[in-house]
């Protein structure tokens, strides 16, 4: 049975760094990598009809738009030899994270490294402080 490595891609130059940086180990281990861009998303309901509608129509043009980002990246490193899968899904990043990680049984997870406000998230990053607590295989925060 193949590894698989999970990486988390925003389409940002970290997710790319993470991504290359896991398709090099892929593509010496005979990984599979596998890319997957979670688009947040508010869990609100909204009450009319109207706004559901409009708020599932949002809704399925970002897939697209994550789709048409997401699938020239996986053909850039399946053009290196690296095996690549990807998916889009909406919700909370660190949750669907360690899910595909668990369902695919995965070996590992890879990220980026970001940060924003307190010192931990400037260090780190939000999703990489959740993920070290919580993810279900070693994580590798590509700095």
């Amino acid at each position: 049975m193949t590894d698989i490595y999970i990486v988390g891609f925003d389409g940002t130059a970290q997710s790319r760094r993470a991504a290359e940086f896991a398709a090099g180990r892929a593509k010496k281990s005979g990984a599979t990598l596998h890319l997957l861009m979670v688009l947040e998303w508010s869990p609100y309901s909204f009450h009319t009809p109207e706004e559901l509608a409009e708020r599932h129509g949002r809704r399925e043009q970002e897939l697209e738009r994550a789709n048409a980002e997401i699938q020239p990246f996986a053909e850039e490193l399946k053009a290196k030899g690296v095996e690549v899968t990807t998916e889009v899904h909406h919700g909370n990043a660190g949750d669907l994270l360690c899910k595909s990680a668990t369902d695919k049984s995965a070996s590992a997870i890879f990220i980026g490294r970001t940060g924003t406000s307190s010192f931990a998230t400037r260090l780190l990053g939000g999703l990489a402080v959740t993920l070290a607590q919580v993810a279900p295989v070693p994580l590798t925060i590509v700095p």
